[in-house]
């Protein structure tokens, strides 16, 4: 949870928001079970002042809770803002993208 603001939200699905840390816990709970492998493949970033839009496209691998293997990957949309120490944090985790909207 240290890369997320309070209450940033996370995009579970088309409407599906988790917000605030306990419910982005709750939300990420699935990923981390798999002991899935992230990887990013292209990465960019705009910034303006103290906000920022991380484009980046991933894919993801790891296994479910029945032992079989999981394959998915996305291109993610995420608002981060810098902190008053300097760090950037989540504000809105999207990982789907515009993939989304159908």
């Amino acid at each position: 949870m240290g890369h997320y603001e309070p209450q940033a939200t996370f995009v579970a699905g088309a409407s599906e928001f988790a917000r605030g840390h306990a419910a982005l816990r709750e939300a990420l709970r699935g990923f981390l079970a798999m002991k899935s492998r992230l990887t990013l493949e292209t990465h960019s970033i705009v910034t303006a002042g103290d906000i920022a839009l991380s484009l980046a496209k991933w894919s993801l691998s790891g296994t479910d809770p029945e032992g079989q293997p999981v394959q998915m990957n996305g291109t993610a949309s995420d608002v981060l803002r810098r902190q008053s120490d300097g760090t950037w944090l989540f504000v809105i985790d999207n990982p789907w993208g515009i993939s989304i909207l159908g």
